[in-house]
């Protein structure tokens, strides 16, 4: 990202809180392309069947990928993010397609980005996130009931992928990197070396924003962590923003948005599922009544950037953009400096 680009997200942020885009997978789920989509020419002879591999389409499909993020950047997003969620080699390995991982993420970056420049005014410039999504395994948790020390990954194999997956991103010219839906903050933690260790070698500076995910009422992410100790784990990463999304509805993710907004000094976001899925795995919310929830938000000063994921469209993001729209931004507080630790539970050691 340039210096000028940086300049350009600070300045956007301080002025209103900018709006993220929605969801990719229900988008696509809501075209319905078949097997042949998915494989295209390309991989027409396949050994395997790739329905399902959402970012291949990218490929195989790229114009659906393009109109998509269209009628996000038409419905007023401001972040435009790559359609990369399970672009690493570990997630493609379930294709047999590790080796197009750098690929995937090249090219929904660049999908992105001409998207963005496209919509972008002198105004209202648009912003790419390049998504890195959590990968389909967990290093902390032993995919084994009966082995609860055997584990399908672990650091060294998770930051060499995610760094792969982030280089690429840059490659493809985004302006940040979003490690969303977090549900194990040990993967987390091996995004983030690679992302810091990018930076060192290359000499640059890309914005971070860092987005976990509360997996259920009982406040925490999967690997346990609730949310002030989650942050306390990943806050050394120096992120432009800290949020949450996935998992619940608005209504449900409200108190641990404000929590956020509480403890961190850096920009905040929020991007909720349109409620939880009911019977036939289909998201029952409505623009209006998701717009709510998210307007109330930004009445409450909590949010700089709100969006939607799961069962969100266009339409539902449309009415986030015009339910924060004019509303002040989150003022970042201050607060004072301490040794702030974590394991599952937050611990502050007083002056």
């Amino acid at each position: 990202m340039s210096d000028q680009r940086n300049e350009l997200l600070h300045a956007a942020l301080a002025d209103r809180i900018l709006v993220l885009d929605g969801a990719m997978g229900t988008m696509i789920q809501n075209h319905g392309p078949d097997e042949s989509e998915y494989r295209g020419e390309r991989f027409a002879d396949w050994d395997s069947d790739l329905k399902g591999n959402n970012d291949l389409l990218t490929l195989t499909y790229p114009d659906l990928i393009r109109d998509i993020s269209s009628a996000y950047a038409e419905a007023g997003s401001d972040i435009i993010t790559t359609n990369t969620f399970s672009s690493t080699t570990i997630a493609q390995a379930d294709y047999h397609m590790e080796d197009l991982a750098a690929e995937l993420n090249r090219e929904g970056a660049r999908i992105a980005r001409e998207v963005a420049d496209e919509y972008s005014t002198e105004e209202r410039p648009r912003f790419v996130a390049g998504v890195i999504g959590p990968t389909n395994r967990t290093a902390s948790i032993s995919p084994d009931v009966n082995d609860p020390g055997k584990r399908n990954t672990d650091f060294n194999e998770l930051a060499q992928a995610y760094g792969e997956a982030a280089e690429a991103l840059l490659e493809g010219g985004v302006d940040i990197i979003l490690m969303e839906t977090i549900f194990d903050t040990l993967n987390a933690k091996a995004a983030i070396y690679a992302y810091r260790r990018l930076l060192r070698e290359r000499d640059i500076d890309v914005p971070l924003m860092i987005s976990g995910t509360i997996t259920d009422a009982s406040g925490r992410t999967l690997s346990g962590q609730t949310t002030e100790a989650f942050y306390n784990s990943v806050a050394h990463a120096r992120p432009l923003t800290m949020g949450l999304n996935c998992a619940l509805g608005p209504d449900a993710l409200r108190q641990y948005v404000e929590e956020i907004s509480r403890i961190t000094t850096c920009y905040t976001h929020a991007y909720p599922n349109a409620g939880l899925p009911n019977e036939f795995g289909e998201y029952d919310l409505q623009p209006d009544e998701m717009a709510e929830h998210i307007g109330e938000w930004a009445e409450s000063g909590l949010l700089n950037m709100a969006g939607g994921c799961c069962g969100s469209t266009p339409e539902h993001i449309g009415a986030i953009a015009d339910a924060v729209a004019g509303k002040t931004p989150r003022q970042r507080p201050e607060i004072k400096r301490a040794m702030r630790l974590s394991g599952l539970e937050p611990f502050t050691a007083s002056a």
